[in-house]
């Protein structure tokens, strides 16, 4: 079972999109903190992870590159998710330069995260 690691500072969102996931047979480990996310990230060794731009601790931005310093997280995909009013140009070149593999803009459907979670993970 693939594993996918989840974080975002809106709990009832974080909820609900661990119990999708969990019916689409993944497993799921869901936090809250960018740091609870590096912490997790070094235990679990998830197959993919879907952050949230804005954490209460750490932008994803400092985060993502926190996590690519580590070798054994270097290569692990990274969907970014926002409900921040963000130009896709400048979330596109920071992904870019950070080696994120791809975002979802909120509000979003299931269908949307799924699909780009497919295209990733087959």
């Amino acid at each position: 079972m693939q594993k996918i690691l989840i974080a975002d500072d809106e709990k009832e969102a974080l909820d609900i999109l661990e119990k999708k996931l969990k019916e689409n047979n993944y497993e799921v480990r869901a936090v809250t903190s960018a740091k609870a996310v590096i912490k997790a990230a070094q235990s679990d060794k998830p197959d993919l992870m879907l952050l949230d731009i804005v954490m209460p601790d750490m932008d994803s931005y400092a985060l993502v590159s926190t996590l690519k310093e580590d070798k054994s997280l270097r290569e692990v995909p990274i969907i970014f998710i926002t409900g921040k009013e963000l130009l896709p140009q400048s979330i596109e070149k920071r992904m870019s330069e950070l080696g994120v593999n791809g975002y979802i803009m909120k509000p979003c459907s299931f269908e949307d995260i799924l699909a780009k979670i497919k295209k990733i993970l087959p």
